[in-house]
C-alpha cells in the first residue's frame, strides 16, 4: 500500500537524519564559506594591486630570473588555487570522518566497528586540524597588513582632503614603502580604488571564518575521539565480560553432565 511505503519512506529519512554529523556539517559549511570568501576575494584584491602598482606607481615587471613585486603577487595567487583545492578536499574528509564516527558510536555492535586504525586516523585528523589552525591564523595575520596599510592611506587622504583641498598627492616613500622610481599618487586616485581595500576587508573576514571553522572542527574531532575512547573501552569490557559468562556457563554445563552420568 501507498501508506506503508510513505511509513517506510518516513522511517529511512528519520534514520539518515540521526546519524548525520550536525556539528561536522555547520563547520565544513562555514570553512567553505571562509575558504571561498578568501580565495575569491584574496585573488581580486591581488589583481587590483597589480593595477594599482602599474598604472600608477609605474611598477614594471622585471627580468624571468629577477623575484620582484609582481611575480610575488602572481605566486600568491597560485597558493590561492592551490588553497581552494585543498580545503575542498579536506572539507569532504572531515565530513566523512564525521560521518562514520557517529555511526561508530551510536551503532557499537552494528555495521561500524570501532579498530585501532579508527582510532588513529580520528587522532591524526586532529593533529592535522590543529597544523592547519596555525596555518590560518598566519594568514590572517598576513591578510591584516594591506589591510592595515591601506586603511591608513585611506585616512590620511581622507583627513587632508577635507582639511587642504581634493588635490593633495601622497607618497609612500616617506613610509618606507616602494622604490626610487616610484611616484607620489593623488588622494582622488586612492578614492577611486577604494575598491581593493573593501576586497581585502573581506578576504580578512574569510580568513577568519576559517580560523573559526578549525577551532570548530578541533572540538568536534576531540569529543568523537574521546567518546570513541570511551566506547572501545566499553567495548572490550563487553567483550571480556560476555567471555567470563560463557565460561561460567561451560563450568555449569559440564558439572551438570557429571552429576548426571555419576547418577546415572
Amino acid at each position: 500500500p501507498v501508506e506503508d511505503r510513505w511509513e517506510r519512506c518516513f522511517e529511512c529519512c528519520v534514520k539518515c537524519l540521526g546519524v548525520l554529523p550536525y556539528a561536522s556539517l555547520f563547520a565544513t559549511i562555514l570553512l567553505y564559506a571562509g575558504v571561498a570568501l578568501f580565495c575569491g576575494c584574496g585573488h581580486e584584491a591581488l589583481s587590483g594591486t597589480v593595477t594599482i602598482l602599474q598604472n600608477y606607481f609605474e611598477v614594471v615587471r622585471a627580468p624571468v630570473e629577477t623575484l620582484d613585486v609582481l611575480t610575488m603577487i602572481d605566486i600568491l595567487k597560485y597558493v590561492i588555487y592551490g588553497v581552494a583545492a585543498a580545503f575542498f578536499v579536506y572539507g569532504i574528509l572531515l565530513m566523512v570522518e564525521g560521518f562514520f564516527t557517529t555511526g561508530a558510536i551510536r551503532d557499537l555492535y552494528g555495521d561500524f566497528k570501532i579498530t585501532a586504525c579508527g582510532r588513529c586516523v580520528s587522532a591524526w585528523f586532529i593533529m592535522l586540524t590543529y597544523i592547519f589552525f596555525l596555518a590560518w591564523l598566519g594568514v590572517t595575520a598576513f591578510t591584516s597588513l594591506p589591510v592595515f596599510m591601506y586603511f591608513n592611506i585611506w585616512t590620511i587622504c581622507q583627513n587632508t582632503t577635507v582639511v587642504e583641498g581634493a588635490n593633495l598627492c601622497l607618497d609612500l616613500r616617506q613610509f618606507g614603502k616602494g622604490g626610487p622610481g616610484w611616484r607620489p599618487v593623488l588622494c582622488l586616485i586612492v578614492f577611486q580604488l577604494d575598491m581593493t581595500f573593501h576586497l581585502f576587508v573581506c578576504a580578512l573576514a574569510g580568513a577568519g571564518a576559517a580560523v573559526i571553522a578549525m577551532v570548530h572542527y578541533l572540538m568536534v574531532l576531540s569529543a568523537n575521539w574521546a567518546y570513541v575512547k570511551d566506547a572501545c573501552r566499553m567495548q572490550k569490557y563487553e567483550d571480556i565480560k560476555s567471555k567470563e559468562e560463557q565460561e561460567l556457563h561451560d563450568i555449569h554445563s559440564t558439572r551438570s553432565k557429571e552429576r548426571l552420568n555419576a547418577y546415572t
